[in-house]
């Protein structure tokens, strides 16, 4: 397949409505850079299995999930970078000693150590099912991610685990990772593994973890509910995503 352009959305706060749906206006705005021979990738932070309903409902095929971790494109699994056993455990030792609690992920789902309140927040606080609890998952499964569960304790981590990269996405968790890995490697891994590297990207997002995913594309788009410092990175910034910023970003740059 041969694609004019690459576009990459991040979910909350850019690609969903306030109630972290796609609408109509969306799902037809995909068909129509599809049909334009753009593909459309989610890029974020959550799994597979929080995106499934998400990727159906928009008609979107490619993700790039787990904030790099792991690639999909056209339904077919491309890349998966893991954190060691070793590594999981070092890090539920530390989470324990904070009274913390950790999940991990890969591209079938996720499994908790234990029910804490912050943990229930931030499940609901993204409206995804709250996992099973297998504390120990990490000993007969990949891993390609790590979520913090807790309000705190940021510093402790950071200083700790050098080789791992922190996100703090919600109030109450923190998405772990590999070091270095992020939306942006996951985008340049993406775009070198279809050989379209003179292919012109796309990059919308809102948040602080988007920074890496509008630097690693040509055009940067933030949303108008993005939080500043993207906005000064960004190259336009759109509506709001409750206003049809996806879709007035689009036709601006002429991708439907």
């Amino acid at each position: 397949m041969t694609y004019k352009a690459l576009t990459f959305f991040d979910l909350d706060g850019t690609l969903l409505d306030e109630h972290s749906q796609i609408t109509t206006e969306i799902a037809e705005a995909m068909a129509a850079l599809r049909a334009n021979d753009v593909l459309p990738i989610i890029a974020t932070g959550r799994t597979e299995t929080e995106v499934h309903a998400i990727r159906e409902a928009a008609g979107i095929t490619s993700n790039i999930v787990m904030n790099g971790a792991f690639i999909r494109i056209d339904g077919k699994e491309v890349y998966s970078d893991t954190i060691s056993s070793t590594l999981c455990r070092k890090m539920l030792d530390a989470a324990k000693e904070n009274g913390d609690e950790l999940c991990y992920y890969n591209e079938r789902g996720y499994r908790a150590t234990g029910y804490t309140e912050e943990m229930i927040g931030a499940y609901n606080y993204v409206r995804s099912p709250l996992p099973e609890i297998d504390p120990l998952y990490f000993e007969n499964d990949r891993v390609n991610m790590l979520l913090v569960l807790g309000v705190g304790n940021d510093d402790y981590y950071h200083e700790r685990f050098p080789e791992l990269t922190f996100y703090r996405n919600t109030p109450f968790s923190i998405d772990v990772v590999k070091k270095g890995t992020s939306k942006g490697t996951g985008i340049k891994t993406l775009v070198q593994l279809l050989g379209l590297e003179n292919i012109p990207t796309y990059g919308f997002g809102d948040g602080s973890n988007d920074f890496a995913l509008l630097e690693a594309c040509d055009h940067k788009i933030a949303m108008g509910n993005g939080i500043q410092e993207l906005k000064e990175l960004a190259d336009f910034v759109t509506l709001k995503n409750t206003e049809g910023g996806i879709v007035h970003a689009l036709k601006h740059f002429d991708l439907i």
